[in-house]
């Protein structure tokens, strides 16, 4: 452990479009933002090949570019952004008081407010041809990807309300959609599953799962298994939606900061005020709901606004008790 405690004003754990839009707000207001990557710079969308829903691309862009514009408009407004991981937090809970915050095990920083913007991880199958295709065919999010897969044929893995929402999403957009249910029932709401059901192109398969999926370097199609009678089938697919979950990347702040019970970082009203004074949460991190990059951009400027009161609350404070 370094013995050298380096002081900050903003420190933004994360990055991708909440981090990188609170570090740009941060910046342009003086509270001098050092952002840490994490394990995976850019977050979520660099996964992605292609990004047509985020306002001020008329013509799309690949998610890895992207992030890197966010990135360079961030310093050039003065970020300073960095390559690692937060291992460990021990979070003030006095108004004024200072986060201890330690990267990669040996370097100890303090910081006057923490944002917290570390994303969730959509929860995959761990199939070699799943993992294989991811960007090419597979994805965690239909919303995001489905307009690519317009009137053609798709599967959707997943027996809960999202999935549920998604598939009708799909089929809306969609030729035909097979939605693969690993048990012989949904898991979703007694609407959803109505919804699921009143749709002509959407087949659901119960008892049914992912044995392999079919193509080189794109996704061709989809070998199903029964898992009552072991049978397996294949069918011809371009497109395959994972929706089984997703799990917020919330573990080091568990005990310290208000969560649900699945992990997400819970923030006071409309605001991005979790229960300790000078920390703040963003993104997927704290949003089970939209899970969309312009959402997430967007919480990521309130987490930037919120921090700028706060402190500007406590200089207040300080100088009145001088």
């Amino acid at each position: 452990m370094s013995d050298k405690i380096e002081q900050i004003k903003t420190l933004i754990i994360g990055s991708g479009p909440a981090g990188y839009t609170a570090a740009i707000y941060a910046a342009r207001a003086d509270l001098k933002p050092v952002v840490y990557t994490g394990m995976e710079p850019g977050g979520q969308l660099t996964t992605t090949t292609e990004v047509d829903n985020f306002p001020g691309y008329p013509e799309g862009i690949d998610g890895p570019s992207m992030m890197m514009q966010l990135q360079q408009q961030a310093e050039r407004f003065g970020t300073d952004v960095r390559i690692g991981m937060v291992t460990a937090v021990e979070l003030s809970k006095v108004a004024g008081g200072t986060h201890k915050v330690t990267v990669d095990d040996n370097k100890l920083i303090e910081a006057q407010t923490i944002i917290i913007s570390t994303g969730a991880t959509a929860k995959y199958l761990n199939l070699p041809s799943e993992q294989r295709l991811r960007g090419g065919g597979v994805s965690a999010c239909a919303v995001c990807d489905g307009f690519f897969y317009k009137g053609q044929d798709v599967a959707i893995v997943g027996g809960g309300d999202t999935a549920a929402e998604e598939a009708s999403y799909l089929a809306n957009i969609c030729n035909k959609v097979t939605m693969l249910v690993r048990k012989d029932h949904m898991r979703a709401s007694k609407a959803m599953q109505h919804r699921v059901n009143s749709l002509p192109n959407l087949e659901v398969r119960y008892n049914t799962q992912v044995d392999e999926v079919l193509g080189d370097q794109v996704v061709e199609g989809l070998r199903m298994v029964n898992n009552q009678t072991n049978e397996k089938e294949e069918i011809a697919i371009t497109g395959l939606f994972i929706a089984i979950g997703h799990k917020p990347n919330t573990d080091i702040f568990k005990g310290q900061i208000n969560m649900d019970e699945t992990g997400y970082i819970i923030t006071e009203g409309k605001s991005t005020k979790t229960n300790l004074p000078g920390v703040f949460a963003c993104g997927d991190a704290q949003d089970k709901e939209y899970r969309q990059a312009i959402t997430a951009a967007g919480t990521g400027c309130m987490a930037a606004l919120d921090a700028e009161r706060y402190l500007a609350l406590v200089e207040s404070a300080e100088e009145e008790v001088a």
